[in-house]
């Protein structure tokens, strides 16, 4: 690990103002991804600023929906009544992922800024876009069993890890932060970035931008949501496939849905197109495995991931059919 000064913050404007006056600082809420890339020599901050004493802990709940801070942890935002009345999806997902002792740390802001667990990434020393630009993927014709299927390019096919992340994109979600320039709402879906020619850059977030909180609107329908995570084991694991569904049913027909995956995409995946071929629809497996292939068509298979596709439509099919059962 390399030297590194270390500052607090309580206030979010003078975080903002340490990290954006130094080009290789880094805000440290609950560390459990920056402080793990740290010492894989991945991530070399010159500076840390801790904003856990940023006023940022609290959920609040209003009519038009709840907005939780960006220092709420994950056991917190998991165990709140609300989330788990309104948004099971939400609570269901954040339960999903890690340990609970890492979910006592990890907050909900750095849930956002979670970077892949792809090896070749993590290793420090194989040919990664994204952690050393123009270096290559080792990934493309290497192991990529744990790969992504959805939203890869020529430069980069790692998978993006959060379950959080997921939930958060098939309920709307709008990412409040704030930076040099001001104060930013950021739809979700345009929060995480596709890699594109520029996989080193992940989200939408400029230098010295600080996420204050994740804004949930009122969605009645989001109280029948459901996540389902696919994984290699029962225990602490990242996901093969996972998928994070919400229907509307009235009067025997599907009138909304939300649909998003995860563990087969570079970025938290919303399957907008699949929704569409829901909406009208009676909730029965024949809709389902439609809207599955529909959200699954673009994947692009390597070597050993090609699994992934059949998984990720059966997971879709699977948890649609607990939230909206059959007719």
């Amino acid at each position: 690990m390399n030297p590194f000064a270390y500052l607090r913050a309580d206030t979010a404007a003078a975080a903002v103002k340490q990290v954006s006056s130094e080009a290789r600082a880094a805000f440290l809420a609950g560390g459990t991804t920056l402080l793990d890339l740290m010492k894989l020599n991945v991530e070399a901050p010159a500076v840390l600023v801790d904003i856990n004493a940023v006023p940022l802990t609290k959920i609040e709940v209003a009519e038009t929906g709840v907005r939780v801070g960006a220092l709420v942890s994950n056991t917190d935002l998991a165990y709140h009544e609300t989330i788990r009345q309104r948004y099971p999806v939400l609570s269901e997902a954040t339960l999903s992922g890690a340990s609970p002792q890492l979910r006592n740390m990890a907050s909900t802001g750095g849930n956002l800024m979670q970077r892949t667990r792809c090896y070749y990434f993590r290793d420090g020393v194989s040919p990664c876009n994204k952690r050393q630009p123009g270096s290559g993927c080792a990934a493309l014709e290497g192991f990529n069993r744990i790969h992504a299927v959805l939203g890869t390019s020529d430069q980069c096919i790692a998978t993006h890890p959060s379950d959080l992340c997921v939930a958060l994109v098939a309920l709307d979600a709008v990412v409040k932060t704030r930076g040099p320039k001001g104060e930013r709402a950021i739809p979700i879906a345009e929060f995480h970035l596709l890699p594109g020619a520029t996989p080193e850059r992940e989200t939408a977030l400029e230098h010295g931008e600080m996420i204050t909180a994740v804004e949930l609107p009122n969605l009645p329908f989001a109280a029948r949501s459901h996540y389902l995570k696919v994984r290699d084991r029962a225990s602490y694991e990242f996901a093969l496939a996972s998928a994070a569904v919400a229907l509307e049913i009235k009067d025997g027909v599907i009138r909304a849905a939300r649909l998003a995956l995860g563990g087969v995409a570079t970025k938290p995946w919303r399957a907008f197109e699949a929704e569409k071929v829901l909406i009208g629809a009676k909730p029965a497996e024949a809709a389902y495995s439609a809207a599955a292939k529909e959200a699954l068509k673009d994947a692009k298979a390597r070597k050993f991931n090609a699994f992934k596709i059949e998984l990720a439509r059966r997971t879709l099919v699977r948890a649609l059919t607990t939230v909206g059962g059959m007719t």
